[in-house]
């Protein structure tokens, strides 16, 4: 079965990345890759109290999922959701495990709060004002498609515009050993069953057993490896060059994700 939309919006956040047009310029091979440590942006649409109790993934996540609903100029405060993460805070999950090894156990409301899978799609719906469902995902490696799959299938069956926000953080040491994702990076996409004004591309995606896509660039392929969210990248790439094609994503053991981009004149 094949699953279609519109591209509408996207926004991309990462090491070396900072938004969408500079990873298209990189993707595209209009500029290098530089890799470079990400920079996460305070998140203005939340009150200072909250914008002091959030962490990375939180800044991330809100950051890209800002960037495709600006680029496609669409509200946000009406959209459905879908948010995908691997892992969640790592940094916040650190520091409750620290806090669980002391004799005291004493843990933070604020940290206990922001714990939960769902913490960054809970600050979307605070700072935008959002009511319409959201879902939350995790599927270790294979996040970025299953998110994906999940907001076709939304889009398709309920003809609504759904926003995909996929997004994935480091943990510091000793659970980094375990999970060594470096660096921060995060992806969105809107996707609308009708093709507007803004949109960049027809998407057609389907399950495939073919072999996934990698990069030739070893840089580009480490930062593909390294996590989870950037197994969006081969098909990022499609829409960077502004060309037809499919990109084929990691997914799960048994089968993959074929995605056919079309671009909009």
């Amino acid at each position: 079965m094949t699953l279609s939309a519109y591209i509408s919006g996207l926004g991309v956040l990462g090491p070396g990345l900072v938004n969408w047009p500079e990873t298209a310029a990189v993707l595209s091979g209009q500029a290098a890759y530089q890799p470079a440590a990400t920079v996460l942006p305070m998140p203005t649409i939340l009150a200072a109290t909250e914008r002091r109790r959030v962490g990375r993934v939180v800044k991330l996540a809100l950051a890209v999922a800002l960037e495709a609903t600006s680029q496609a100029g669409e509200g946000p405060a009406e959209l459905v959701s879908v948010f995908s993460s691997s892992g969640g805070d790592g940094h916040n999950c650190h520091e409750l495990c620290q806090a669980l090894s002391l004799a005291g156990r004493e843990i933070s409301p604020t940290r206990f709060a922001n714990s939960v899978h769902n913490a960054a799609a809970g600050y979307w719906s605070i700072g935008t004002g959002a009511m319409a469902a959201s879902n939350v995902l995790c599927a270790f490696d294979a996040s970025f498609t299953a998110g994906l799959l999940e907001a076709m299938t939304q889009v398709v069956v309920d003809e609504v515009p759904v926003l995909l926000v996929a997004y994935d953080g480091e943990y510091p040491q000793p659970l980094h050993a375990k999970r060594p994702i470096p660096d921060a990076f995060g992806a969105a996409l809107l996707l609308t069953p009708q093709r507007r004004a803004s949109s960049i591309a027809r998407v057609d995606v389907a399950l495939s057993d073919l072999r996934f896509d990698r990069f030739a660039d070893p840089a580009l392929e480490a930062l593909r490896c390294a996590s989870p969210a950037a197994r969006a990248l081969p098909m990022l790439r499609l829409l960077a060059a502004r060309s037809s094609g499919r990109a084929v994503l990691e997914y799960l053991d048994v089968s993959r994700m074929a995605v056919q981009i079309e671009p909009c004149a």
